[in-house]
């Protein structure tokens, strides 16, 4: 091993179960009061009050941060921080895939919103279950983190130069898997999963709207919780950073559905990050590369591709403005 460099060990890190459990009482609430303002409304987000939501989603992040920072130090507050930025930046990828699916079964706006939610509770069940077994696995088998290393470059490699998944939703396996076992009526009922038609129940557009926008989460949080492991092995860490990107994904959706043509590049970019967190994690034995450099390479990637999309869209921006 070069000297003055070390491998970074794997220590049995532990968390007071009083935080595990002011965490997820903090969520519930936070989830609960979004959801009551939402409905009280009545309408779909503007854009300007989908951002105001973001912004507030992102601050109260921050300061989750800032508590984890000043009760597990600041090795772990930097984890946290740096873990969140990767699946923030990855939870927008999943609105590009939101807006394909919505559009293909013409779901209404007001009821993209209750599939999101719903799809949101699904997504934090999986991806909780999914950290866990990982955690398990990278501890009793050290190994494991190359070849998510390995997983990370051929994604990075995917997203560059391979296909854009299919917009024809309604057929792949899993839609027609649900069509042979469920009776599905074409129209949809106000904001309802089902519906009784003829005296009997079906599940409506919604449902298998819902059932697509789970399974691709499930594919994406393959490629994001890998990513996570390459900056800490901190069960606590890697949950909270994960769910604190996913509980404000709705109201970005909101802010980022018009804007969705103007992040050409944001494709490039994540598998920018991704490729260089899969070589972190391959080189990780030989060459350990701090967390401070890795937040300094993600934030600089994110920045350049959100500014090199937004110059190269401007025309298309100052068009919108004049219809």
């Amino acid at each position: 091993m070069p000297h003055g460099l070390r491998r970074e060990s794997l220590p049995a890190v532990t968390t007071s179960i009083w935080f595990w459990i002011a965490f997820h009482i903090g969520v519930f609430i936070a989830i609960t009061v979004d959801l009551v303002s939402f409905k009280r409304r009545g309408r779909e987000l503007s854009m300007r009050a989908a951002g105001q939501r973001s912004v507030l989603w992102v601050l109260v992040s921050l300061g989750f941060n800032g508590l984890v920072w000043y009760i597990k130090g600041a090795q772990a507050g930097l984890d946290f921080l740096t873990a969140y930025l990767v699946e923030y930046s990855l939870s927008v990828d999943n609105i590009f895939v939101f807006v394909l699916i919505f559009a293909y079964f013409r779901v209404p706006p007001m009821a993209q919103h209750r599939a999101l939610v719903w799809g949101i509770v699904g997504a934090l069940v999986m991806r909780g279950v999914m950290i866990v077994c990982g955690i398990a696995l990278v501890q009793r088998f050290h190994f494991i983190l190359y070849l998510f290393g390995v997983f990370l470059l051929i994604t990075a490699f995917r997203m560059l130069f391979g296909k854009h998944l299919p917009r024809d939703f309604g057929e792949t396996w899993v839609m027609r898997v649900c069509r042979r076992l469920f009776r599905v009526t074409p129209e949809f009922y106000g904001e309802h999963f089902k519906a009784r038609v003829n005296g009997r129940w079906m599940l409506t557009p919604l449902a298998l709207a819902l059932i697509v926008i789970d399974i691709m989460d499930l594919i994406f949080a393959v490629d994001s919780i890998p990513a996570v492991f390459a900056i800490t092995q901190d069960a606590f860490i890697v949950y909270t950073s994960n769910i604190c990107a996913i509980i404000g994904l709705r109201s970005l959706y909101f802010l980022l559905v018009r804007l969705v043509e103007r992040f050409v590049y944001l494709s490039t970019g994540l598998a920018f990050v991704l490729g260089f967190i899969g070589i972190k994690m391959i080189v990780a034995k030989y060459y350990v590369i701090s967390n401070w450099i890795s937040l300094g390479v993600i934030v600089f990637v994110l920045a350049v591709t959100i500014a090199s999309s937004m110059i190269a869209t401007r025309n298309h921006a100052v068009a919108g403005d004049r219809k």
